[in-house]
């Protein structure tokens, strides 16, 4: 099969364009690479067992598990159906949600 891509100019070696932004974004880099890990180390993997049951506990209280997640590790508060203030606030939150 021919390659049908257009070939860079005279000089060039095909990597991404200079202009592209890195992962940080535009700035110095600071304390990018701790917040990363920090964000890593904060939604690790849990176990089953708990994964499971969390799921629940969101399934029940009209949240995703991503949503329960994010409130036990913002306000270390697992949510039940009758916090409906906290709920209704969460998926206030949610994309098209108005």
């Amino acid at each position: 099969m021919l390659d049908c891509a257009p070939h860079p100019l005279k000089g060039h070696n095909g990597g991404p364009p200079l202009e592209a932004l890195p992962e940080w974004g535009r700035g110095p880099f600071g304390n990018y690479f701790e917040w990363r890990g920090a964000h890593r180390r904060a939604w690790k993997r849990v176990p089953m067992e708990i994964a499971r049951r969390r799921a629940k506990l969101a399934e029940a209280a009209g949240l995703t598990y991503r949503e329960f997640q994010l409130e036990i590790l913002e306000r270390g508060k697992y949510l039940t159906a009758a916090d409906t203030g906290d709920i209704e606030r969460i998926k206030a939150r949610r994309p098209g949600a108005e």
